[in-house]
This record gives C-alpha cells, structure tokens and sequence, in this order.
C-alpha cells in the first residue's frame, strides 16, 4: 500500500467497499461520491471504493466503475478497488484504478463460497492478474493480497499459521507488491496478531502489508496495538465500523475509522486525519441507507477536552 511522507501511519477506508458488500439495500451512486468527497476532504489518502464484482452476487457493487471514474478525480487520494478474479481486474483497470486488492483465503470453505475458488486457485487468479497490470499500457496499477481468514474462519475454524505464511509468501511470489492478513471473521486476539504479522514481516520483509481487523468480539482495537507493535504500518477500517463479510457466517463489524484515528493520534502517531470532520461525514451513511445501524466510541463521547493530535504543539 502507498505510503506519505507526513504521516506515521496510513489509514485505509474501506466502508464503500466492505462497509456496503454486507449491506441488503444499495446505496444511490450520488451518496457514494459524496461519502468518498467527505471522507477525502477529512484527510484519509487511500478509500477502497467498491469491489469489481458480478452486480448477481452484490447489486450494491453494481455502479463501481463509475464511483472509480468519479474518486480518480480528488487529488491526492489512492483510488483502491477489490477484484476477486480476472475479469474484475480488467474492469478496474479499464475504469482507472489506482490498486487492486485481490482476497485469498486461507479456509477452504470460505474462499469456495467467497470466489468460487480453492486457495491454490485464488493465487493463480493473482498471477493472472499480475501479467494483466503490468501490460497496462501507461498505466501505473498496485496489486495488493489480503489473506482473508487468517485468523480463523466461522466455518473451518482455527486455521494453521503456517499455512498462512505459506499461502501469503505464494502470493507475493505470484506477484503481488504487498500481502496483508485479514481478520475477516472477529477471531483474532492480540498475542496471536503480534505473533503473526511478526513472522509475516519476517517471511516477506518489504512485502509485508497491512492488516484488516474486524471488531467482531470486542478486539479489534487491542489487535490494532498488537500490530503495531509488530511494525504493521497501514490499518483497513470503515466509518461508523459498517460492514463485514456476507459470506462468512457471523463476520460483521469492521474497526470504526474515527475510534482507530484517535487511538493512532492519541499515541502520538500521525494519520494526516481531521476526526472531527470524519464524525461530520456520518450522517452521509444514513442519507443514503436510512435507519442502518454505525458504531464508534468516540463519536458517541467526543473528543476529550484538550486533546491534541500527534505533531502538534500544546499551547497553554
């Protein structure tokens, strides 16, 4: 994933993507484009905008390649889209996106009712893919894995951390420039996260990537600790912690953006994020799909009195 100069750590939205993938109605294309101008405008550099998906599978997903064409024109903002397969990727790349997420899953149960594919197939997909945007003519497209599941799976269960490492250093070597761990279905705790992403950084050094938590069961902030102290540098989360996976049993609930910046800007770690003007931006997920039910703590609190964000000077 792209990284700034200015900040410590990148923030990665990805509410119109997963936050809206496990949602029953569609949200109207006007409110998508004005929740990613929001979301923009409040400082967050990489959205994951929607998914290049059959509109069969998810109608909601079904306006992305205009939703791409509209974000690809706010400056300075890294216009990500999930692919499944291929063909997702030739659409995301004929649209103008800048990075394609591509999820490989380490359940069997999972990544058949996810893509339709068993994992060994998935990294082939990614390889595929690969050839696909590096002969994009003029075209500079980033190829990002997440290995979903890698936590364990609603269906399967624990799954084995060494088929994790073995599954992410195949993509890597399929060609992806990063690999990240997804916590798709909540199961993470916080040992097992530094554990990990610490031997993830060992396996693929540079290639290392992001994690994706979920706040299924009450951890997803400890866990985001917990990846930082393993040199984790870039977090998935969705505004007001809309989403999950609709084809993984149970897994619902994604970090909520504006908590995870404030823990990130409490700890004196730099987001470039304005977490005011992300609670402002709120009321566009209900604008768009009234009566939905969004979380967070500190928009339910506020900010503390006197609180600072990272790199800024108190002043008496």
């Amino acid at each position: 994933m792209s990284r700034t100069s200015d900040i410590d750590i990148l923030v990665s939205e990805v509410g119109p993507r997963d936050g809206l993938q496990s949602v029953d109605r569609t949200m109207p294309t006007n409110v998508k484009t004005k929740w990613i101008d929001a979301l923009a405008g409040a400082g967050l550099r990489e959205i994951e905008v929607g998914s290049f998906v059959s509109p069969k599978r998810l109608p909601q997903m079904a306006d992305t390649g205009d939703v791409v064409r509209h974000a690809i024109t706010i400056d300075n903002l890294n216009v990500l889209a999930l692919v499944p397969n291929l063909r997702g990727a030739e659409a995301a790349v004929s649209a103008g996106t800048h990075a394609l997420t591509m999820p490989v899953s380490a359940s069997r149960m999972h990544s058949q009712a996810n893509i339709g594919k068993t994992p060994e197939e998935a990294v082939a997909e990614v390889s595929k893919v690969d050839a696909l945007r590096r002969n994009s003519a003029g075209q500079a497209v980033t190829l990002e894995v997440g290995v979903s599941t890698a936590f364990g799976c609603t269906m399967e269960g624990p799954v084995s951390e060494d088929w994790v490492l073995r599954l992410a250093v195949s993509c890597a070597e399929a060609g992806a420039d990063s690999v990240g761990l997804s916590d798709t279905t909540g199961y993470g705790n916080p040992a097992q996260v530094k554990r990990l992403f610490t031997r993830l950084h060992a396996e693929l050094g540079e290639k290392a990537g992001g994690a994706h938590l979920h706040n299924t069961r009450g951890q997803g902030l400890a866990n985001v600790v917990a990846a930082l102290d393993a040199g984790v540098t870039t977090f998935d989360s969705s505004l007001g912690g809309l989403g999950g996976c609709p084809y993984a049993p149970g897994a619902s609930g994604n970090i909520v953006t504006e908590d995870l910046v404030y823990l990130l800007e409490s700890m004196g770690l730099r987001t470039g994020i304005d977490i005011e003007a992300l609670i402002a931006a709120r009321p566009i997920i209900l604008e768009g799909l009234p009566g939905e039910a969004i979380y967070g703590s500190v928009p339910d609190a506020g900010l503390q009195l006197g609180f600072v964000y990272a790199g800024q000077e108190v002043t008496a």
